[in-house]
């Protein structure tokens, strides 16, 4: 799908707020509250809108400790990657996970509310996933950027 520039404009204010109404947005793009509402539509239709979200702030859910864990497998076979990845999907306290290149497998972002939690998740969850060679640990120590806002 070709995005005109009404759609860029229209994605953008939607990435910034998606509570603002197909009239609020009319007026933004000039168009009518009608016309928004299919351009919507289409969008979702066409999966460029995957899916609506509310984004928590993590410190006033307990949940500020932010961990990037580097995981190395102890082979890379097609088994023990699809069994690691079946199983690291269920564990709530990993938001993120991205299979890599470079010295390690996968790059998990965990969040929990701190490094007793952090521990007791390597010790009781993480640590007993099959597969695992090793595990190397960095802590975020301040937030420089964080958006989920494309620029199209």
């Amino acid at each position: 799908m070709n995005l005109d520039t009404t759609d860029k404009k229209l994605l953008a204010l939607l990435q910034k707020d998606t509570k603002k109404t197909t009239k609020e947005l009319s007026v933004k793009l000039n168009l009518s509250v009608t016309a928004v509402y299919e351009r919507i539509k289409k969008l979702e239709r066409e999966g460029i809108i995957d899916q609506y979200v509310a984004l928590l702030n993590r410190t006033k859910i307990d949940k500020s400790f932010v961990v990037f864990c580097h995981i190395k497998l102890i082979q890379h076979t097609k088994e023990f990657l699809t069994t690691f990845e079946h199983q690291v999907v269920k564990l709530e306290e990993v938001l993120e996970c991205f299979h890599v290149s470079g010295d390690y497998d996968y790059i998990l972002k965990i969040c929990v509310k701190d490094m007793e939690a952090y521990r007791e998740f390597m010790v009781t969850k993480l640590t007993t996933l099959q597969h695992i060679g090793s595990t190397h640990s960095t802590f975020m120590i301040g937030e420089v950027k964080n958006t989920t806002a494309f620029t199209l």
